[in-house]
């Protein structure tokens, strides 16, 4: 991998890359768009058509940049076009730019009536569990305030936290540093569930009969509980259905396909509807859940928006 793109630092980023294309405006992105389009889907003619240009147009823009910057940012066959090292790592910094550049867009044309723009990260997880309802409840006050709401993966979500491009996040990993405020949010339980006419384990299940249920596996991607899950079953076990979304699980459970577990608050309702069973679990429990609350220091965030939104006090 280059040696200058691996260590370069985000900002110094930016300014090399206009640099290296004389003559470009910051606003002037169209290279850099096609870039990540082309990184996104590895193929020239799919980003053509996406991007409503001829394929040699795509060609001719890579191409370019490669150039200006010194690296090659594809490798190229028949049938495939994947990204070389230096490729992934510039993508994740375009991608950056990208978004900085579209909140401070945002920022300078907010409409009159909005006497701020809050940009929030969220987990999809903690977004349904927690905060879907009272961002709702909180939106329907109308507010002075408007809501940007980014839904992804929390290392995306300490990035922008980081690049300035978003005032707070969500998240189920702690994020210790200077500059940065990290409060605890919610404690969540995970509950083994099935369907709500399934009588079976009715009286409670232990640890060795999990691996008898057709259970339906998410590889939770908060702390050490996927890997927890994980454990309770036998090396290489085959699970009936593997997912890396929790809320996308309850459905299928609830259409009697097989057992899971979810993190309680997600499935309150459910369970409440009769339309989801808890299955006791007699000879072993599960880790908690832990998530947190991270913004920047000193906080951006309106006193009401925090109120609305039940955050514990540090």
């Amino acid at each position: 991998m280059n040696a200058v793109i691996c260590k370069i630092d985000y900002f110094n980023f930016i300014n090399l890359y206009f640099k290296l294309k004389k003559g470009w405006s910051p606003m002037d992105t169209i290279t850099l768009r096609t870039f990540i389009t082309l990184g996104e889907i590895k193929n020239f003619t799919k980003t053509a058509q996406q991007l409503f240009v001829a394929q040699s147009t795509v060609t001719n823009r890579i191409r370019d940049l490669e150039t200006e910057l010194g690296v090659s940012l594809f490798t190229r066959s028949r049938k495939q076009v994947e990204l070389t090292p230096a490729g992934i790592t510039f993508l994740s910094y375009a991608q950056r730019f990208m978004a900085l550049e579209t909140a401070a867009l945002q920022d300078l044309h907010a409409k009159p009536a909005y006497a701020q723009t809050v940009h929030i990260g969220t987990t999809n997880t903690i977004y349904e569990c927690h905060l879907q309802k009272k961002i709702r409840t909180y939106l329907q006050s109308r507010p002075a305030v408007s809501l940007s709401i980014t839904i992804s993966h929390t290392n995306n979500l300490f990035h922008h936290l980081q690049d300035g491009t978003l005032d707070a996040i969500f998240s189920f990993s702690p994020f210790q540093r200077d500059g940065f405020l990290c409060r605890p949010y919610r404690t969540d339980t995970l509950v083994l569930v099935c369907r709500s006419d399934n009588t079976e384990y009715a009286d409670g299940i232990h640890k060795e009969d999990l691996q008898k249920i057709d259970y339906l596996f998410c590889n939770f991607a908060l702390q050490g509980v996927g890997l927890y899950i994980q454990d309770l079953f036998p090396r290489y076990h085959c699970f009936p259905m593997e997912i890396d979304n929790s809320t996308k699980l309850p459905q299928y459970v609830a259409d009697g396909i097989g057992y899971t577990f979810l993190p309680y608050s997600l499935i309150e309702d459910d369970l409440q509807q009769g339309t989801l069973r808890a299955i006791p679990l007699l000879d072993f429990a599960p880790p908690k859940v832990d998530s947190y609350y991270i913004t920047r220091s000193p906080s951006t965030i309106p006193a009401a928006l925090e109120e609305a939104l039940q955050l514990q006090q540090p």
